[in-house]
């Protein structure tokens, strides 16, 4: 039989006063009810008398000797309660002081301490490693290096890098004799011969990387000479090519290409005057002294009532020392100056007007016969240009068109001094589809949109054979619509108006054949 739960607390009673008497220490040990059994089979169901429970809780009371020398530290049961209940069972609740030691903490701690160093030795060895990689990596460097410093002094050992150099170089020759084929005026046998042996040459460095490394000293010797040759070929290209006809003068075969375009700036009324002309004077007897002019139109892109006047590009490009002058008759964009004149169709009218730029007043109008006015038929994108007037190394000119020309483009040579027509051609291109138009030594040359970053010029009309011709020479531009073209003979450049902004274009001319 095991003891009942009763009976081991009378026993620590009695072990608990023992040991006060022990310190000198007196307790008044509680009396409780007399319980009665646990409902376990653990227990024993026998159970003390009653008289040995008192019928009320207490708490224990311990009390220290007053003749006690010094302090004395003891543990005992210092929130102790009891009672039973209405069937008779003992009921004891004791609360331990919280003072225990934090071993579930100091576990995690040893866990952590131990994981961080596995990491740190694991970090520590992969660093070695790499020391080791290293220098195993500096021993290579150095031989590398101490073998192509052997390469570099015996001119005999060569490796497969050689070949591969070597490859390149007859691919560069391949690629230059490709050129030269194609921009060579003249023969081509020679250039033909070079071709063939280059060929023959990759060929050779093929066979060459199965056999002794050695024999690669002889064809480089090849290759070189076919260098020289290459050379000589692309020098007596140079020296034949010919040059650009001098300034002024009508010794090419017409236009063939445009240089991209060379923003000069915006006009000097700023973005919101797209419409307008700009250019450079141009007289034959001074082609290189002329100055420059700024003719913007007002935002109806009809109205020309101020340009202005400016005796030096640099004072162009910094607006200064501009001489500005107001007229009240100009209509539409398709002005020029030639001879320190300006011409401009007068504003409401089919007359033509030429205004001294000296004087800024009217020199001299005059009626251009048949000629459609008033926007009839203008240039696509651009309104109110029915006149343009242009200039070129044969003088003064102007484009239009007429009812009886039913819209198509009309040419005709002007007498600068009395505005007399002096001759006229008949072109079979509609006015109205094309965006501009220019004069180069007598040939008319006409554009075309392409998209808003791309004009082309696909069209042309040579007086000076009657026939016509179909081009394309695309040009880039920054804004969307053409307003001008205007074409100085002497700089051989174009001056475009496009959408406020001023442009320069350089032209390249087809040579004459020799």
């Amino acid at each position: 039989m095991k003891p009942g739960f009763p009976g081991l607390l009378v026993l620590l009673g009695l072990l608990h006063s023992a040991v006060m008497r022990v310190w000198g220490v007196t307790t008044t040990f509680p009396s409780f009810p007399t319980p009665t059994p646990f409902p376990t089979s653990d227990f024993s169901s026998s159970s003390p008398p009653d008289s040995a429970w008192p019928t009320s809780s207490s708490k224990s009371q311990v009390r220290r000797p007053q003749n006690s020398p010094g302090k004395v530290n003891h543990m005992s049961f210092s929130n102790f309660t009891g009672n039973r209940d209405d069937r008779g069972v003992c009921q004891c609740s004791v609360i331990l002081p919280d003072n225990t030691f934090p071993v579930v903490r100091v576990e995690r701690l040893e866990i952590t301490a131990q994981t961080i160093s596995k990491k740190f030795e694991k970090e520590l060895s992969k660093v070695k490693e790499y020391v080791q990689l290293i220098s195993v990596y500096e021993e290579k460097l150095l031989n590398l290096t101490v073998r192509v410093s052997i390469m570099e002094k015996d001119s005999i050992s060569y490796t497969e890098l050689d070949f591969e150099l070597i490859k390149m170089e007859v691919k560069e020759m391949e690629k230059l004799i490709k050129q030269l084929k194609v921009g060579f005026t003249g023969s081509t046998v020679i250039i033909d011969q070079l071709e063939v042996e280059i060929r023959n040459m990759t060929l050779l460095v093929e066979q060459l990387e199965t056999l002794d490394k050695n024999n690669v000293l002889a064809i480089r010797r090849q290759i070189l000479a076919l260098k020289k040759r290459l050379k000589e070929c692309e020098a007596s290209k140079v020296e034949s090519a010919p040059l650009p006809p001098a300034p002024g003068s009508c010794a090419h075969g017409g236009v063939v290409n445009i240089s991209k375009p060379a923003v000069v700036q915006l006009n000097w009324l700023g973005f919101s005057y797209k419409y307008g002309a700009w250019g450079r004077d141009y007289s034959p007897q001074s082609p290189g002294n002329g100055l420059y002019w700024v003719a913007p139109l007002d935002t109806d892109g009809r109205t020309l009532r101020y340009y202005r006047l400016y005796n030096t590009k640099d004072d162009l490009l910094l607006y200064t020392n501009a001489q500005t002058n107001q007229i009240y008759y100009g209509q539409g964009s398709g002005t020029v100056v030639y001879k320190n004149n300006m011409y401009v169709n007068w504003y409401n009218s089919q007359n033509m007007a030429k205004i001294n730029l000296t004087t800024n007043n009217v020199d001299l109008t005059q009626t251009l016969p048949n000629a459609a006015y008033n926007n009839r038929f203008s240039y696509a994108n651009v309104g109110w240009q029915d006149m343009d007037f242009a200039m070129d190394e044969n003088g003064l000119w102007v484009i239009y068109a007429t009812e009886a020309s039913t819209g198509n483009i009309v040419i005709s040579k002007l007498n600068d001094s009395t505005l007399a027509v002096l001759n006229t051609w008949h072109t079979k291109q509609y006015k109205p589809s094309v965006t501009n138009t220019f004069m180069v030594c007598g040939v008319l040359y006409a554009t075309r949109t392409l998209s808003t970053r791309l004009e082309e010029i696909f069209y042309s009309y040579d007086t000076n054979t009657g026939k016509e011709g179909k081009l394309s020479i695309v040009m880039q531009k920054m804004q969307e619509n053409v307003q001008s073209i205007n074409y100085h003979p002497f700089e051989q450049k174009l001056f475009v108006y496009n959408d406020g902004y001023l442009m320069n274009y350089d032209l390249v001319f087809r040579p004459l054949p020799q």
